[in-house]
């Protein structure tokens, strides 16, 4: 099988991956990060009454026809507390801020611009038009009103306002189920203490933690070691789980250790790609078994990271009803790049400015795919295409942000 370059391995990927269908209901205080799935109409009219906007003196603007105009005061209005006469002429009525603005009022007067003269007189130092400082019934929105619509990915912003809408429960798409398998019989789980011939595990928990974030509910398989049956049994977990994704890593390659593909394929899975002409992260698999979506993810740290933040976050989020996240950006190269070959590359580096304020991305000096250290430090992957020819510095780059928000 010949490798397949990144763009149309991703595109395969996606293609053939549907988003979730399954809902659920939530209270507002779980809903944060969820889809919703369905249309959310306002339940009430808000405001649900003509309320002041500030603190001051409802009135009627018909009566200030001059500066020095003196009114009396016949009540109070604050929120909660409505005043239940009806204003006449040449009266007023306290108020404050978010309170209902009586009847026969149309204007509020600022206190600041209201003197009071005497028990239960003001007089009126600046002429206010008529609605000045009043927020009219249903301002913001109206009872049946469609306010946020299905698809919508819930923030701070959104919450608030289907609180507003009186809904204490929303209705989302269930989140993704994702299965990680680790395997190989020199894994260790963190805690422990390795032998001679054993090391730490610590991919699952990068995978994971990405996973998490593009919207993932991740379902730990644990460490397996390198027996075809140990392995079936794991995957047979992710089946009876209902898992969406079988996310592996390690031991998806064929030497005689390698066992991953081998045994996916005895258990039904149907290979769609396998090899990417990428570097890290050339032995990525991709295949399905039944309806779990499988992604064979290299054993290597690196390869492990940058195959799961350019092929499964983006399934992930499709999964999830979410948006793509914007991790493409272009900067300055720190320093001159050689000439790269068929693969295309992808280099740990940190991002920099230079006098000027541009941004720059400065490749560490070592890439292997081991190491993880490097990774922590990076802020960016610089995108090397195959056969780009030698980069000088100083000259435009394109980068995979690790965190978007450095852009």
């Amino acid at each position: 099988m010949s490798l397949l370059p990144v763009e149309d391995a991703l595109e395969r990927l996606l293609r053939a991956a549907s988003a979730v269908t399954a809902t659920e209901a939530l209270p507002l205080d779980m809903a944060s990060g969820r889809v919703l799935a369905n249309d959310l109409a306002a339940r009430l009219t808000q405001p649900p009454f003509d309320a002041s906007a500030m603190d001051g003196y409802a009135v009627r603007a018909e009566d200030i026809k001059a500066i020095g105009t003196e009114l009396s005061v016949i009540g109070t209005s604050s929120a909660g507390h409505a005043f239940d006469g009806e204003l006449g002429k040449n009266e007023a009525v306290r108020i404050f801020t978010g309170a209902p603005v009586p009847a026969g009022a149309d204007t509020v007067l600022i206190q600041e611009d209201a003197e009071i003269t005497g028990e239960g007189r003001i007089r009126a130092n600046f002429q206010p038009e008529e609605g000045r400082h009043v927020r009219p019934r249903g301002q913001d929105f109206t009872e049946g009103e469609v306010i946020l619509q299905r698809g919508t990915a819930l923030d701070f912003t959104k919450l608030t306002v289907a609180a507003a809408m009186n809904h204490d429960r929303l209705t989302v798409f269930r989140k993704p189920v994702v299965a990680i398998l680790a395997t190989g019989d020199e894994l260790l789980t963190p805690g422990s203490t390795p032998g001679p011939s054993q090391i730490i595990a610590s991919n699952t928990f990068g995978v994971g933690a990405l996973l998490r974030g593009a919207g993932a509910d991740i379902l730990d398989l644990g460490i397996v070691p390198d027996d075809e049956a140990a392995i079936a049994a794991a995957i047979g977990q992710a089946q009876a789980a209902n898992a969406d994704v079988l996310v592996t890593l390690g031991g998806a390659s064929v030497g005689d250790h390698d066992l991953v593909q081998k045994t996916l394929k005895n258990c039904g899975m149907e290979l769609d790609f396998w090899k990417i002409a990428m570097r890290p992260g050339k032995p990525l698999m991709v295949g399905r078994l039944g309806a779990m979506q499988v992604l064979g993810l290299p054993g290597n740290p690196a390869s492990s990271l940058v195959c799961a933040l350019l092929f499964a976050e983006p399934l992930i989020r499709k999964l999830a009803h979410l948006p793509a996240l914007h991790r493409k950006a272009t900067v300055l190269s720190a320093s001159s790049l050689p000439a790269n070959g068929q693969r295309q590359d992808y280099m740990r580096a940190r991002l920099i400015r230079d006098s000027s304020g541009h941004l720059l991305a400065e490749p560490f000096g070592k890439q292997d795919s081991s190491m993880m250290k490097v990774f922590a430090e990076a802020d960016c992957l610089i995108v090397r295409p195959p056969h780009a020819p030698e980069l000088p510095a100083a000259a435009p780059c394109p980068v995979i942000l690790l965190r978007p928000e450095l852009a």
